[in-house]
């Protein structure tokens, strides 16, 4: 048995992770931020975390400094909704054993988890071309602020609206009401400094985030 902590700051998307996952693995907690995450890794011990890129404390990098900066042998596995190269190399360059979608089957991400616990490195079929590019350049990938001040959340937001997707069919596709997702659209436009849907749109398409 594998034994997985699940870190996410979404509790029914854990609740999804922890019924699709096979018999060969025992979710042994789980964790909605930075502190709890490293409080709970400690306490418990897993063979591998499940890691989400985004969430409140800092992110999934900050939990790969905290940990593994204190010398602790746990295998990260990057499990998140962005497939962006920042996000991919970033996690990677900190010490993450690999980074899947969140579109993987459960089958899928159980195999990833037992050969992450074995020492293989795992990915999704394209994102493996950003960790060679950037291990194969001597430039460090570029930081974009404006990106990491968004949610978890306003991300997927901001990649539906970027797909065309109309409020409503964002709040179905989330499970959240049409006036939460008016108000992490609001917010997304707030922090980026735009002025509506279309310039949030190219300003998604502009930094491969659709």
């Amino acid at each position: 048995m594998v034994k997985v902590l699940i870190v996410d700051d979404h509790r029914l998307f854990r609740s999804g992770v922890r019924a699709e996952l096979g018999p060969q693995i025992e979710v042994i907690g789980e964790a909605e931020d930075v502190d709890t995450a490293v409080g709970a890794i400690e306490e418990l011990k897993p063979d591998v975390v499940l890691l989400d890129v985004h969430m409140p404390g800092g992110g999934g990098q900050e939990v790969l400094r905290r940990v593994l900066g204190s010398g602790s042998q746990v295998r990260f596995l990057a499990l998140s909704v962005s497939d962006a190269a920042e996000d991919v190399i970033g996690v990677i360059r900190g010490g993450a054993r690999g980074y899947v979608t969140k579109t993987i089957s459960g089958r899928e991400l159980t195999d990833a988890i037992v050969r992450v616990s074995e020492g293989d490195a795992v990915f999704s079929p394209r994102l493996a071309g950003f960790v060679l590019d950037a291990f194969a350049s001597t430039e460090a990938p570029s930081i974009d602020p404006e990106l990491d001040s968004l949610t978890s959340r306003e991300r997927e937001v901001l990649r539906l609206i970027a797909r065309g997707y109309a409020y409503k069919e964002i709040a179905k596709e989330l499970f959240i009401s049409v006036k939460t997702v008016e108000t992490h659209v609001s917010s997304v436009l707030r922090k980026l400094q735009l002025s509506n849907r279309h310039e949030l749109s190219r300003w998604a398409t502009a930094r491969r985030l659709v």
